[in-house]
């Protein structure tokens, strides 16, 4: 039976930690990547609405290359303080490519590395 592919994210609007969870001999690995959204300098010149649009463009990049990975897994669980992960989501509930995907969302704090990766390791060990 071939093995099946889980994936942690650790999310905020700025930040994604990805962690990848396999079973190999009985002990769990996690294998981390960063993804951070583009840092958007408000320049006082440019109006308000096309700073806002920029940063809703950012914001919709951001969340396509994540689901440019979660394409590869079939199971996902995003975690993190803000709605960020409830956003993503509901993107990716809107595209049939992720409907055979099973994800799930939980609130957490801000979490040092080793915590997301206990996170991840706990979550998908008692699945």
């Amino acid at each position: 039976m071939k093995a099946e592919k889980k994936l942690g994210i650790w999310m905020d609007h700025a930040n994604a930690y990805l962690m990848e969870f396999n079973i190999d001999n009985a002990d769990a690995q996690v294998k981390a990547l960063e993804i951070v959204l583009e840092d958007t300098a408000h320049d006082s010149n440019k109006g308000e609405n096309l700073i806002h649009n920029k940063e809703q463009h950012q914001q919709a990049e951001f969340y396509k290359k994540l689901g440019n990975i979660i394409k590869n897994y079939e199971e996902v669980i995003l975690f993190g303080p803000t709605d960020a992960k409830v956003e993503l989501l509901h993107v990716l509930k809107a595209d049939h490519h992720f409907e055979n995907i099973k994800i799930e969302t939980q609130t957490a704090d801000k979490m040092t590395d080793n915590q997301q990766h206990a996170f991840v390791k706990e979550y998908f060990s008692k699945n």
